[in-house]
């Protein structure tokens, strides 16, 4: 689609100028009017102007029609006193969205390649990835990734959203930075207690261990354990007593006769001074064998009580000594081990605590793996069936390459050769680019453009600064 009529009035500069369609260049002093050609063409084409004023001054409407081969008609008026106008028609015919419909058939590259030679890299890699054509929308991230990942411009082309997506400043790549960095934290406590617990310590056997019936079982052990002993020591003591108790008896009945026979030595004596006494005295005599009598049968009752008792000690202590002690060794030995083992039971469950968190942030850094290794992957799955506006256009890591070599790289006669094969890429788009400033071009430069435009096909119209006096116009 080429332009068969360009009438421009009243716009910027220009009183009124009509161009037929061929290609041309616009030469001159600065302030000749040759950029205000090309201005009111991407007025006509963008509905845009970085220029302050757009109706020349002292007009009241400023107006540019376009026309071409295909039947295509655009109408602006840009009115001081009136709302703007404008009529976007194809074949008689008015076009539903004029401005989409716009954008649709030409690229910026046509509109200034000159200013796209000079621009920063990333300028420069920005346009020519928003000529990719793909359709995308939050809609399809959001099923790619399930979320809309935060950070991220959405205004920009998708190959280079999904650069951003997986970039090591992108959201996930910082967020999986810190996953794994808080994996390791926690997986050195987790090896930190793990070295200090016993080895094949079990916590579930220790979790449920009763450790305070177990004592209070090890000392109704002992306790019982305890009158075994003394019952045995009782009964091996019992002979020992029954001699001690006749010992006691022998002693008090041998006191209580020399006692006696003091006695009697003492009354035979007085018997002989005491003649008045005697019968008396053999009276009391009498009476001192019965006294001796009562004290053996008190000494031998006392006796019989002890033994009585000691005997019922005895079957007492009989019945325990045929006792078997409870064996307390292996259950002090288990209990000192439990209560051993219990005490790490805090830290093991921290462990675990741990342990089941590190599961979680393993999870979380693989999901962010997938998804920044899918945003890795989807622009080699686009270019499978994205438009591509030039042969030998690739992507990698979010930088577009021409035949392998980034844009950057070109020469500044690559770079304007990419503009004319943009430019031609598509055959239903308006086959025409605007060169403004040819002057800051090398002279092979401008001249291998102009001839490559002229080769493809491909109406032009540049503008080049001279020395002259006055605008002039060269169809070329």
């Amino acid at each position: 689609m080429k332009t068969t009529k360009i009438h421009i009035k009243n716009l910027f500069g220009i009183t009124e100028k009509q161009l037929d369609g061929k290609s041309i260049e616009l030469t001159g002093p600065n302030g000749s009017g040759k950029t205000s050609v090309l201005d009111a063409i991407i007025y006509a084409l963008t509905n845009s102007s970085n220029r302050d004023y757009i109706i020349k001054d002292g007009a009241e409407e400023g107006e540019i029609l376009i026309e071409t081969d295909t039947g295509l008609s655009i109408n602006r008026k840009k009115r001081t006193t009136q709302v703007d106008y404008k009529s976007i028609k194809e074949n008689g015919y008015t076009v539903q969205r004029p401005e989409s419909f716009l954008q649709d058939i030409f690229t910026p590259l046509q509109l200034n390649p000159v200013e796209f030679a000079s621009m920063k890299k990333e300028e420069q890699n920005r346009i020519i990835l928003d000529l990719i054509e793909f359709a995308w929308d939050l809609n399809w991230i959001r099923e790619k990734f399930g979320e809309i990942p935060e950070g991220v411009d959405y205004q920009q082309n998708i190959l280079q959203v999904l650069h951003d997506i997986q970039s090591e400043k992108g959201v996930y790549f910082t967020r999986r930075q810190d996953t794994n960095r808080d994996i390791k934290s926690k997986k050195a406590v987790v090896e930190a207690i793990a070295k200090d617990l016993p080895e094949n310590y079990n916590a579930a056997t220790w979790a449920n261990y009763d450790l305070s019936s177990g004592y209070d079982e090890l000392s109704r052990a002992k306790e019982k354990n305890n009158k075994i002993q003394r019952a045995k020591t009782f009964k091996d003591s019992y002979d020992n007593k029954i001699r001690g108790y006749e010992a006691e008896m022998e002693i008090e009945v041998s006191s209580a006769e020399r006692a006696i026979a003091q006695e009697k030595e003492a009354l035979a004596g007085t018997i002989e001074r005491l003649k008045a006494e005697l019968a008396a005295a053999e009276d009391k005599q009498k009476t001192i064998d019965e006294k001796l009598i009562d004290k053996k049968k008190l000494a031998e009752q006392a006796f019989e009580t002890k033994k009585a008792k000691l005997g019922e000690d005895m079957q007492i202590a009989e019945k325990y000594a045929a006792l078997e002690e409870i064996p307390v060794k292996e259950k002090e030995e288990e209990l000192q081990t439990a209560s051993e083992m219990i005490k790490h039971l805090n830290e093991y469950n921290r462990m675990r605590k741990m342990q089941d968190e590190i599961e979680v942030l393993q999870e979380k850094s693989e999901t962010l793996t997938q998804k920044i290794e899918l945003a890795r992957e989807l622009p080699g799955e686009i270019l499978k069936t994205a438009t591509i506006p030039v042969v030998g256009l690739t992507v990698e890591n979010g930088i577009p390459l021409i035949n392998g070599l980034p844009v950057s790289n070109l020469s500044e006669g690559e770079k304007l050769g990419l503009c004319v094969d943009v430019a031609i890429s598509r055959p239903n788009a308006l086959q025409i680019i605007l060169i403004d400033g040819a002057e800051k071009l090398s002279e092979a430069n401008r001249t291998s453009l102009y001839q490559k435009c002229k080769e493809k096909g491909l109406q032009f119209i540049a503008t080049r600064t001279t020395d002259d006096d006055c605008l002039e116009v060269t169809e070329l």
